[in-house]
């Protein structure tokens, strides 16, 4: 499978010719979709099956972060004002009946997420709140308590799952922790091992999300040097080892402030430190085009576990 590990951006409503010619000769991995791209259920159904034309992959990876409330990118096709912390709270004070709302919900939403044609939504957000979590995440955490977090995290990817869609476990192995936005800046974690995977990962563990993204978050204890994202140590020992995820793992994206260096060195340095793939949101093609001519093709673990999920689109 010849593709290039980056999953790219575009920036209107409809495929430029350079976007075009970009997705039909350098083969990007896949592409994310965001709110500048949605104008209507129409358009964006129009401008899905144009990129995969493009591609020429009836099963070309489109992904979308349709979280709900704060995140949600369908907001001009769906009144989609719903948390995950919504979720999590009835969990809390009914489990049974919190898991049948929950069932409910995801099937509705991922019902229309397949006639629109994405095949892979980022959720769930795994990150359980603390006492100094940043804003950037609130409601999109389930709860305060990594029981609850990891339950309906295994809820959510098991019934996407059952309905052939993908899903991005995140900010993998915890953004909660963080009292910073790393949209803007490095965040930077003092917590020791011991309380970090007690908490922050315990939620990511034993889920069976084919994908996770993620955090751009400085471990100062694990790694005083690299980012999550930039660091082998983390990404082997506590990501692969620990957390024991056997997926594709996608670096957050790499236009983001928390990250110092210019994009093809960001995209470089999360790919050798143990990223399958690099994600790449801010839509310039300039860029997209300077990236996707620096990064390499997947490798063979990436190839497999693509051609896994190939299959299970089935």
């Amino acid at each position: 499978m010849k593709k290039k590990a980056i999953i790219t951006s575009i920036k209107g409503y409809r495929l430029s010719f350079k976007e075009q010619t970009l997705i039909k000769k350098e083969k990007p991995w896949g592409l994310i979709l965001f709110k500048r791209n949605i104008k209507s259920l129409k358009q964006l159904k129009e401008l899905i099956k144009k990129i995969r034309q493009s591609s020429k992959d009836s099963k070309f990876p489109i992904m979308i972060d349709e979280e709900g409330e704060t995140v949600s990118r369908l907001s001009k096709i769906i009144n989609h004002n719903i948390s995950q912390k919504l979720f999590g709270d009835m969990y809390k004070h009914n489990p049974k009946i919190a898991l049948i709302i929950y069932k409910n919900y995801i099937n509705n939403l991922t019902s229309l997420l397949k006639k629109i044609g994405i095949n892979i939504n980022t959720v769930p957000v795994l990150d359980v709140i603390r006492k100094k979590t940043h804003k950037i995440i609130g409601n999109r955490s389930f709860s305060n308590n990594p029981q609850i977090v990891g339950k309906l995290g295994q809820v959510c990817v098991k019934q996407y799952k059952s309905n052939k869609l993908g899903t991005v476990i995140k900010h993998i192995p915890g953004h909660g922790c963080a009292s910073f936005d790393s949209h803007l800046k490095t965040p930077k974690v003092k917590l020791n091992y011991k309380d970090l995977n007690k908490i922050d990962f315990f939620p990511f563990k034993l889920n069976p999300s084919q994908f996770a993204m993620t955090a751009h978050i400085l471990y100062t204890k694990i790694d005083k040097n690299n980012v999550a994202t930039f660091s082998k140590k983390i990404i082997s020992q506590i990501i692969r080892k620990n957390i024991g995820f056997k997926g594709i793992l996608i670096s957050d994206d790499i236009s983001m402030k928390a990250l110092k260096y210019d994009l093809v060195t960001n995209a470089k340095k999360s790919l050798i430190a143990g990223c399958n793939l690099v994600l790449y949101c801010a839509g310039n093609y300039k860029d997209s085009y300077k990236l996707i001519k620096e990064v390499p093709f997947i490798d063979k673990f990436t190839t497999k576990k693509t051609s896994e999920f190939y299959k299970f689109l089935r």
